[in-house]
């Protein structure tokens, strides 16, 4: 499923008040799993995989770990929830992912 998710500029809009914004250039879908541990090699799980929503729970050996769910809208519209330990401290958020063009050079 994360493999059909358009590349390019996307917006994650994280939910509630304060919600902060961030923007990533997505070359694979693969990448919203570990949003809280970019570019730290990790291993991967895969505990459910339907049509329009994966769960994955990935460990980072001393750095932490997470579990992630990525609910497809559509291939430019997701919903992801993630929970888990980073840096020794607990995390949990809910965003909204929404390409919003080409990733700029």
């Amino acid at each position: 499923m994360l493999d059909q998710l358009e590349t390019g500029a996307w917006e994650l809009r994280e939910r509630g008040e304060g919600g902060a914004v961030h923007n990533l250039c997505l070359d694979n879908g693969r990448k919203l799993i570990q949003l809280r541990h970019r570019g730290v090699a990790c291993t991967q799980v895969v505990v459910d995989d339907k049509p329009n929503e994966v769960t994955v729970q990935y460990t980072c050996k001393g750095r932490g770990y997470g579990r992630t769910r990525v609910r497809r809208e559509s291939n430019g519209l997701v919903q992801i929830d993630s929970q888990g330990i980073e840096n020794g401290l607990p995390f949990s958020f809910s965003a909204e992912g929404r390409k919003v063009g080409a990733c700029g050079k």
